[in-house]
């Protein structure tokens, strides 16, 4: 990437309102990225929350939504400030990501008519597998059609006052700049794209239509989704009550262009710099998922393999898995916990790196153990809710190396699993790039998923950003766009944003990958107790 600029020149980019900001909505933390016109990063903030499981569902409310989102805000202002020296009250361009898919479901004045059904509930199977086999095109569980049908074959009271359909990046977009619309990448995650139109399939939405017709519903569901935006393109300006959403002290001014809202897949890819063909990238974080870009459409229907876009608009292979990183956080928490008991000063981020490097120090095939790291549900692998276990025989080997190795193998485990659905169909990736927080530790997780996928992965030095930087970098390209640039999305990050990136190659090492088949093995083995544990606890 470019040289990060000066003092003098970061302060002038930020005080002329040239400084581009992005905002991403994550299952555990909401994060800002600022950016200079070299899209190295200005200052960042980052605002702590949590799901809550409320009447068998996962959500957010729309008061921690608001309140995560100026806490986020002030505190990427305060560090511009305390790293530059001036706050920020114009920005060059705003874009504003989330977590994909999901329910948030509206009536015509604007009010949330159910809270927030978020993409871990895997309550909508009925829906998805009536959809799926109806469109003949996977329609997963955790996509807003899904629970919007759930909810009409249920007889849900609110359905018939349902106006508008929305993900979390489009409803905090909207919020900002009034504009109902969706970057094509997280709409395809609501409702399937058309390539070759750039928004939704019409012979599917057909299709939705007279299947819903029979089960009640009177609206048609076009009418309902918000317009499929690709990238670039014009998705409305900050508006006075946006920008005092954003900024309640008043100093942020209106009038910043917003790049299409996207979500937290299509940011991956850009922050891995993979949305040309053939290009694959891999995104850690509370759940894990790799998105691969098609060159040809797929042959067969696989309920493991979403197909959603680029935020261009290219068809990309997506295997999603709800289950990443949390176990491992959970777990690092504890000998935290530990840690301070014995009276060690310690943080949270030294215990983290500690007890991932010591995966390295475990047998290959983690000892004879065996870690489910499942929260909740995982369709990848047939599980309707989540049930963490940590099981093993009298004559395996329980120790900290062995112990931390399978729970880094548990992140991976049903991602390997999706990926060699992919495979057999002919689809090939020369390497993968990752990113996400637990790649911030130099060379263990790379190496450990180079070993589960047998596949190269290559990690940048934006890896710790995230998807608050990549749609950061995609407001950046709607600036540039209004500036007169003609070049695609793939040429654009190719020649402005990872030119000279440095990147770090892990190879497979074969005594990983054989270990790691060998829990794979027994993994898919002790499938059969994890659903046991769902019916019996």
């Amino acid at each position: 990437m470019a040289t990060q600029l000066n003092g003098t020149a970061a302060r002038e980019v930020i005080s002329n309102g040239q400084a581009v900001l992005g905002i991403e909505f994550g299952s555990t933390n909401i994060k800002a990225s600022l950016i200079g016109p070299d899209h190295q990063q200005l200052a960042s903030g980052s605002h702590a929350w949590e799901n809550q499981y409320q009447d068998k569902n996962w959500t957010y409310s729309r008061e921690a939504i608001i309140a995560g989102l100026q806490d986020c805000m002030a505190l990427v202002l305060a560090d511009a400030q305390e790293r530059h020296g001036v706050r920020p009250t114009r920005l060059g361009a705003i874009g504003i990501s989330a977590m994909m898919h999901g329910y948030l479901a509206f009536d015509a004045d604007g009010e949330l008519l159910v809270p927030f059904r978020t993409w871990r509930n895997t309550s909508t199977a009925e829906a998805a597998a009536l959809l799926s086999e109806e469109l003949h095109f996977n329609i997963p569980q955790r996509w807003s059609v899904a629970h919007y049908f759930q909810a009409l074959l249920n007889g849900e009271e609110h359905v018939p006052a349902v106006a508008r359909l929305n993900t979390l990046a489009g409803f905090v977009h909207e919020l900002l700049c009034g504009k109902f619309v969706l970057g094509v990448g997280d709409a395809a995650g609501m409702f399937p794209v058309d390539p070759a139109t750039g928004s939704y399939d019409a012979s599917m939405l057909s299709a939705f239509d007279a299947l819903a017709a029979q089960h009640g519903a009177t609206a048609e569901l076009a009418s309902l989704l918000p317009a499929a935006l690709p990238a670039g393109a014009d998705a409305g300006t900050l508006t006075e009550a946006g920008a005092l959403l954003l900024d309640p002290t008043g100093q942020l001014q209106a009038g910043s262009p917003l790049c299409p809202p996207e979500g937290d897949a299509g940011t991956g890819m850009v922050a891995t710099n993979s949305v040309a063909q053939r290009t694959g990238n891999i995104s850690a974080g509370t759940s894990i998922f790799a998105m691969v870009v098609l060159d040809a459409p797929l042959a067969e229907v696989h309920h493991e393999i979403d197909v959603v876009t680029t935020p261009d608009g290219h068809p990309v292979a997506m295997v999603h898995c709800n289950n990443g990183a949390s176990e491992f956080a959970a777990w690092a928490q504890v000998f935290g916990q530990f840690a301070q008991a014995l009276g060690s000063k310690a943080d949270g981020n030294a215990v983290f790196e500690t007890l991932l490097r010591s995966a390295l120090e475990g047998a290959a095939d983690g000892g004879g153990l065996l870690a489910y790291n499942n929260l909740s549900g995982e369709p990848v692998a047939n599980l309707a809710e989540g049930r963490p276990a940590i099981l093993r025989t009298p004559g395996s080997s329980l120790d900290l190396p062995n112990l931390m190795r399978v729970q880094v193998y548990a992140m991976f485990a049903t991602l390997s699993l999706g990926l060699r659905v992919l495979a057999a169909e002919g689809v090939e990736v020369k390497q993968m790039f990752a990113h996400g927080g637990i790649f911030r530790t130099a060379g263990v997780a790379q190496r450990l998923l180079a070993a589960a996928i047998n596949t190269p992965i290559l990690v940048g030095d934006s890896a710790g950003h995230g998807g608050a930087w990549g749609i950061a970098v995609l407001a950046a390209y709607r600036q540039r766009v209004l500036e007169g640039l003609q070049a695609a999305l793939p040429e654009f990050l190719d020649s402005e944003v990872f030119a000279g990136a440095e990147l770090s190659l892990a190879e497979p090492v074969e005594e990983d990958r054989a270990g790691f088949e060998a829990y794979l093995k027994t993994y898919e083995a002790g499938l059969a107790i994890q659903r046991t544990a769902i019916t019996a606890i």
